[in-house]
């Protein structure tokens, strides 16, 4: 059973799930448009709260591997996705974050996504 907590009028919930930034990934989303880091804190809170969230918002990533989501976020100045990963001993792991400019995601950012996911992984003790 998962750990609750109470909140003082007798209602249980669940604590909040942490979010991880892979190193890279802090300058990308920092030098986006202020609208676009509220709205991926907005949907980063809701993912920490437990809440399952499907499109339009978020869509599975399984060619990148098959725990990874992507935040879809869409803007005057383009369409910016953050890619995730969900581990329950360790959170949410945001480990990669772009600018799209086609409709496709290009498969360098792809090559990126994986290669950073495992560096995450293993700086995290998870994969040797």
């Amino acid at each position: 059973m998962s750990p609750t907590w109470d909140t003082g009028l007798g209602v249980k919930q669940m604590p909040w799930i942490p979010v991880r930034f892979y190193g890279p990934v802090r300058s990308v989303i920092h030098r986006w448009p202020i609208e676009v880091k509220k709205e991926l804190g907005s949907v980063l809170t809701r993912l920490q709260r437990g809440e399952s969230i499907g499109l339009p918002d978020v869509r599975p990533m399984p060619e990148i591997n098959p725990h990874v989501s992507k935040i879809r976020i869409p803007a005057r100045s383009g369409s910016y996705r953050t890619l995730y990963a969900i581990r329950m001993e360790r959170g949410i792991l945001v480990f990669h974050a772009l600018q799209k400019k086609s409709r496709k995601t290009p498969e360098r950012e792809k090559k990126t996504a994986r290669i950073r996911l495992e560096a995450f992984l293993k700086e995290l003790g998870e994969v040797r």
